[in-house]
């Protein structure tokens, strides 16, 4: 018997819902190089760095997520050395 691999969402913004811009956010912006997003509930690590990769055009070094306590999925993007979370921020007018 042969396993069907999942096939990931073509638009990468059905996984990503939104940035999250709170002040802890940008902080983590300014010194981890991690942007900070508000996801799709049912969206896997790999979907997630796939989609911020598409969506972002920046290549992903590690995904960390969480349910908050409102039931929402966040999601702490790492950033790889070549690429500054700070100015993705700004090109996307998050900052």
């Amino acid at each position: 018997m042969v396993k069907e691999k999942k096939t990931f969402i073509a638009d990468p913004w059905k996984t990503i819902n939104y940035p999250l811009l709170s002040e802890k956010a940008i902080g983590k912006i300014e010194t981890e190089n991690k942007l900070v997003f508000i996801v799709d509930r049912k969206s896997t690590k790999k979907q997630i760095k796939w989609a911020v990769e598409k969506a972002l055009e920046v290549k992903v070094d590690s995904v960390k997520t969480m349910i908050t306590q409102k039931g929402k999925k966040k999601a702490w993007v790492k950033l790889t050395k070549d690429f500054s979370a700070g100015d993705i921020a700004t090109r996307f007018g998050m900052l």
